[in-house]
């Protein structure tokens, strides 16, 4: 059969209003959900309710971005138990389009936001993520340690109100606990600079880095002071250190390439960040993948399954998924499985299983 582009664009269409639809209820329910967890999070920080409103808005895009797999495929059942209700499906059938046929258009819409997804719409929910974690730290937890990686080597913020020092190392090893070539500027409350130390080498110890061979230097213009080994006072734990590393979500699709690189030579492992980077590019075959489970539950509407069953199975399908993914995430980052097959197996899984749910309904 010849292609009609009006059906075709009525389809994508179809298929779009569908996904937004469900889309938009989830995001509704999201920041209702979000905003209730965080006032009570937050209540007994003294923190306004106007904060906590603002910390849930920046965190929604993130929220939303975790979210998109489960409305392509509600959406897309959505779409085909509205048109075989009103039978267009049926007539469309009838007039000699196949299942392939009239799949074509959403697939290429669920492919097209995949795409926008990844490229556009995760770089600036990074940037609002990144914002949303630090204030998180600042009014929930209290924290006042962050680190961060560069080309330049490795920059660590410890302390509290009161003292605070900023470390600055040029290589690592032991995942953050052994330094190497150590600069540290020392603050007083108010951020008033109150001196420095250099050293050669700096380990973590249980409340304390040991410096070796530092040179420690005040404000009053005296010499510096030379130590073999110098404790500096710490409340980082070896667990802290990894988990004020930047959140992989905190990260932009385009930045991310260059961060990878950056945590390797500065001697972190870089699994989880490959591991999300690889996820991202294969989100729009996910993508396509949720639009096969949804037509493969739709197309027996009607013959063998009624509307109940047809939300059930395809939730089931959509929880299976991401529990499976979640699966492979955490046998990635832990080395169990290679990274790429990690991220990749998910994605792979899903779009065989729908498409051989849909050939089983349409040519079996």
């Amino acid at each position: 059969m010849s292609w009609s582009w009006t059906l075709y664009r009525y389809l994508a269409a179809q298929f779009l209003i569908g996904v937004a639809v469900v889309y938009a209820i989830f995001l509704a329910l999201a920041f209702s959900v979000d905003i209730a967890n965080l006032l009570e999070r937050t209540a007994g920080h003294n923190v306004p309710g106007a904060t906590a409103i603002g910390m849930a808005l920046l965190q929604l895009p993130n929220l939303g971005q975790k979210m998109l797999p489960f409305a392509i495929l509600l959406g897309g059942v959505f779409c085909f138990l509205r048109l075989s209700r009103s039978r267009e499906l049926v007539a469309t059938r009838a007039a000699g389009v196949s299942a392939w046929d009239f799949l074509l258009p959403p697939l290429t819409v669920a492919v097209f936001i995949g795409v926008f997804a990844v490229t556009l719409f995760t770089p600036m929910s990074a940037k609002m993520f990144s914002e949303f974690a630090g204030l998180e730290a600042r009014y929930v937890k209290g924290e006042e340690s962050q680190l961060s990686v560069s080309m330049n080597g490795l920059w660590l913020r410890q302390g509290d109100r009161q003292q605070q020092s900023v470390i600055h190392a040029l290589r690592v090893a032991e995942q953050g606990e052994h330094l190497e070539d150590v600069l540290v500027f020392l603050y007083g409350a108010g951020d008033t600079f109150t001196g420095r130390i250099d050293a050669s080498s700096a380990q973590l110890h249980e409340r304390n880095w040991v410096l070796n061979r530092a040179w420690v230097s005040g404000t009053g213009g005296e010499k510096p002071v030379f130590h073999a080994t110098y404790n500096l006072p710490t409340t980082l734990t070896p667990e802290q250190i990894q988990e004020s590393f930047a959140s992989p979500d905190t990260l932009s699709f385009w930045d991310l390439p260059g961060y990878i690189r950056a945590a390797q030579q500065a001697g972190f492992s870089a699994n989880r960040y490959q591991l999300y980077l690889y996820s991202l590019y294969t989100l729009p075959a996910l993508f396509a993948a949720m639009v096969f489970m949804a037509a493969s539950f739709s197309l027996r509407f009607g013959r063998d399954m009624s509307m109940a069953k047809v939300i059930l199975f395809s939730a089931a399908a959509g929880f299976s998924v991401y529990f499976f993914q979640d699966l492979t995430q955490v046998l990635g980052r832990t080395g169990a499985i290679p990274i790429l097959l990690a991220a990749t197996a998910p994605a792979l899984a899903s779009i065989l299983i729908g498409m051989t749910l849909v050939f089983s309904q349409e040519d079996g």
